[in-house]
This record gives C-alpha cells, sequence and structure tokens, in this order.
C-alpha cells in the first residue's frame, strides 16, 4: 500500500516531536511505500533534511506557503450554488466539502480571483458583518494573505497514494481532505495536540497581527480544523483530554479514538545508571530550544535552585539552530544569572550517552501533545517535572485504571520557583526518586511501547484499504 503522510512544519526538515513519530511509524512498517507531502514556511531541499530517510520512502514533495503555481489555471465560471458554498466557507459558516473542489479545480489562478467581483463583495459583506472600523484596503489584503495558500495549496497536482494520512489539521488537513476527494482514498487523521488551539496561542501573542484581525485569524484555523474533521474517517489523538478538545471544536464522536505514543522500550529499558562520585543533583532535559517548550523557564529554576545553595549540574539537550534567535537569548540569560558553570546547551546529542547521568528530567513547554522525550526518560527510569500541558499529567500519574505511582511531579506552566522547589525535593530525597523512576518505567512497558501503536495503526490503515476497495493493491 502506497500511505501519504502529510505533515507541516515537521518531517524531515525538523526533528523531534512528531518528526520522531513520522520516522518511526515509516521504520516499523517496510511493508507499505510511503509518500511524504511536507508543507513549510519557505522552499526547502534535500540538503535540509534532519533525517536518512528510510528506503521505503518513495517520495517527498515539499509544498512551502508561499508557493507559486507551477502552471497557469484559468477560472471556470460559477454557478449560484457553487457561489454560496464557497461564500459560505470563506466566511467560516460552514465547512463545506464542496468548496474544497471549487477552490482547488474552478477558481484558477488566486491573483485572477481576488480581481473577481465575487471576490470583493465576499469581503466587502465580512468587513460588515464582522463591523470592522480599520482601513478597508488593509482588510482587503488580509483576506489575499488568508487565503493565497489555501488556493495555492488546493491547486497543486499531488502525487498518486492508496490511503491519506495526516499528522495534524491546519493546511496538512486541508491538503489530506483534498486528496481524499480527488483520490477517493481512506483519510486518517492523527493530532498530536490540538493545532487549532496552538495556532490561536501563538496568534494571540503575536504582535504582527492587529488585534482587531486576531479574532478572524483564530477563526480561520478553528475552521480549517473543523474541514479536516468532515473529511477524515478517522480522528485520532494520543490522549483522552485531546479527544474530548477535537469533540468540542467540532469532530464528530463517531470518529474519536485514541492512539497513545510509543518509544522503544527495550533499548532505554537497559540504560545502567552511573554511580553518583559527588553530591552533585544532575538535570536533564530533552528538548528542542524553541519558544513553545520555555527553555527561559528551566533556566530561572536553575537560578532558584543555586540561590538555595543545591548542587547541581543542568544539560539542556536539543537543536540550537531551529529558532537561533530564541537560543541566543537563552545563552544571554545562562549568562545574565551567572549560570554558565552549572547550566549547558549542548546542542543535538545522542541521548543514551547522557541519561545514565540524570537524577530527574525537566519539561517546562507551554504546549505539548504527548512527548516522546518524557516518555524516554521513563523508560530510562528517570523521574520527571513537567508542566500540566497535553498528556504529560496523565504520563507522570497514570490514567484511572493505572496499578502504577507517581513517576515524578506536575507544576503550572511558567512556574520557576515550583521546578525549583521540585528539583530539590528530589535532591533531598535520592531513595524516593528512584521509585518514581521505576514507577514511570513500568508504566511506558505497560502502555507505551513502540509495537503497540505500530500494530493498531497497521490494523487500521488495512481496514480503511478493504473499506474502500483496495484501489492499487
Amino acid at each position: 500500500m502506497k500511505i501519504g503522510m502529510v505533515v507541516e512544519g515537521s518531517y524531515p526538515y525538523v526533528s523531534g516531536g512528531v518528526a520522531s513519530w513520522v520516522q518511526m511509524v515509516i521504520q516499523k512498517m517496510p511493508e507499505h511505500e510511503f509518500e511524504i507531502i511536507a508543507i513549510t514556511p519557505e522552499d526547502m531541499s534535500p540538503e535540509d533534511y534532519r533525517y536518512a530517510l528510510p528506503g521505503n520512502v518513495v517520495g517527498v514533495t515539499n509544498l512551502p506557503l508561499n508557493l507559486k503555481q507551477r502552471a497557469s489555471r484559468k477560472q471556470a465560471p460559477l454557478t449560484k450554488e457553487e457561489e454560496n458554498n464557497l461564500t459560505e466557507w470563506m466566511m467560516f459558516k460552514e465547512p463545506r466539502s464542496e468548496a474544497l473542489d471549487l477552490l482547488g479545480e474552478k477558481l484558477g489562478r488566486s491573483s485572477e480571483f481576488f480581481s473577481s467581483p465575487l471576490f470583493w463583495e465576499l469581503v466587502q459583506n465580512s468587513y460588515e458583518e464582522e463591523q470592522q472600523s480599520g482601513s478597508f484596503i488593509e482588510y482587503f489584503y488580509m483576506w489575499q494573505g488568508m487565503f493565497t495558500p489555501v488556493i495555492e495549496l488546493l491547486q497543486f497536482d499531488f502525487p498518486e497514494v492508496d490511503l491519506i494520512h495526516s499528522a495534524s489539521t491546519g493546511y496538512a488537513g486541508l491538503i489530506a481532505s483534498a486528496i481524499k476527494r480527488q483520490q477517493n482514498v481512506p483519510y486518517i487523521l492523527t493530532e498530536h495536540g490540538i493545532y487549532s488551539r496552538e495556532r490561536e496561542e501563538e496568534i494571540l501573542q503575536a504582535a504582527w497581527i492587529a488585534d482587531y484581525y486576531k479574532k478572524r485569524w483564530v477563526t480561520f484555523f478553528h475552521h480549517l480544523s473543523r474541514q479536516a474533521y468532515r473529511e477524515a474517517d478517522d480522528v485520532i489523538t494520543l490522549f483522552e483530554r485531546n479527544s474530548e478538545l477535537q469533540a468540542h471544536i467540532g469532530a464528530p464522536e463517531e470518529k474519536l479514538s485514541v492512539i497513545p505514543n510509543g518509544i522503544q522500550y527495550d533499548r532505554l529499558s537497559v540504560v545502567q545508571r552511573e554511580e553518583k562520585n559527588s553530591d552533585k543533583l544532575t538535570i536533564g532535559a530533552i528538548v528542542r530550544v524553541v519558544p513553545i517548550k520555555d527553555i527561559k523557564t528551566m533556566i530561572q529554576a536553575a537560578r532558584l535552585l543555586a540561590d538555595q545553595r543545591i548542587p547541581f549540574d543542568m544539560y539542556i539537550m536539543g537543536p540550537l539552530d531551529e529558532d537561533e534567535e530564541y537560543a541566543e537569548e537563552c545563552l544571554h540569560l545562562i549568562t545574565q544569572l551567572e549560570l554558565t558553570d552549572c547550566v549547558f546547551l549542548v546542542g543535538k546529542v545522542n541521548i543514551i550517552e547522557y541519561l545514565p547521568k540524570f537524577d530527574v528530567c525537566l519539561l517546562t513547554s507551554i504546549s505539548e501533545g504527548q512527548p516522546l522525550a518524557v516518555l524516554e526518560g521513563m523508560a530510562a527510569a528517570i523521574p520527571w517535572v513537567v508542566t500540566d500541558v497535553g498528556s504529560c499529567s496523565e504520563l507522570i500519574y497514570g490514567r484511572e485504571d493505572d496499578p502504577f505511582g507517581p513517576a515524578g511531579f506536575v507544576v503550572p506552566p511558567v512556574n520557576p520557583i515550583q521546578v525549583a522547589q521540585y528539583c530539590e525535593w528530589f535532591y533531598s530525597h535520592p531513595e524516593e526518586a528512584i521509585k518514581f523512576g521505576l514507577n514511570g518505567q513500568k508504566r511506558v512497558e505497560a502502555y507505551y511501547q513502540v509495537h503497540q501503536f505500530i500494530e493498531q495503526y497497521a490494523a487500521l490503515y488495512e481496514e480503511r484499504r478493504e473499506a474502500y476497495g483496495g484501489h492499487r493493491v
């Protein structure tokens, strides 16, 4: 079977998180071919790959959001019903499936559509309906900026596949929805974090979007999510809280299911902890150095630990070039807080070489899905301090039917005081720390091994293929 995997801002150009999950799925299903459709902010090349592609990856299509159409398309006349469908979709009133067909096949080039009376009327009606009072011309260009990538992406000639699987909603879900309709193939959607909620957080904090336009941008991304939920045959996430959020946004409950992440337990559970030759607390963080991971909170927690005269070393492991400006800010903060002798940004490393050192690991993200890094540390019997985002609380404390004890502590986001307090607790309670680590290891062994989630997806792929008649297979 040829599976199209649609990813946004991720594999194979960004490491960690969703990208690691995609790589694992491909590697563990050598019986299938995979066609990667990667949406990126700008044009990328094979030199930008962060992964060695497995042999069953048969193609990579890069679709930058600044994509320009390869071929000239002429706009076909629209019926009154088609105009109504398009209006409903672009006004975010209804995620009409027929509108995807119009945007992809009948509108013609985006520049031509933006010059049409229909687009002018749409913008004018929206401006009045939203009771905008700012510049109409500015509002008009905002509409163009919002819908240009939608039209350009939907008019691309996608590779043929037997099943389409997107790792998020958003633009990835939009493309997967279009492929499902164009090629009559099954569509499986997996959300690690809730995409529209994450975009909402970013938009509300964004300085480059005028406050009076933020509501429309937020609604736009929720609209894309509802469209993907409507088109998908299965709407999957990693834990129950996310599934409830999907239903709240608009996913039909009969489509919802939970398939947790899994890691290579056997490789990590045999890690031998180093014997300590000092009374220092050794702290680890397996994390991308980007704002959403809130590295600054753990650096500020380190300063508080130092003020309490707790001896420690903190190793922050992860690529420093995904947001170089933020990485520089973190380095500056380490220097400013006089922590250069105990806090180290070590870049991307082989975590197996570092895990044996750690007494505790940290995750201070402001948004997460089900972080693989936490599962990997738990498999190596390391306790954690994590923020209460995504499934972190479930990983640390277990689900309702979980027989194992706590694997660490959960704190609110952006709370360096509590992070420091729990690190100090681990320093003062080394025997309890070992028990917490073993609790987490048992939990991963029982529920979060890679073969468990691969078997579930393999069965689902086969079930959906048969339901759609097998296609090319």
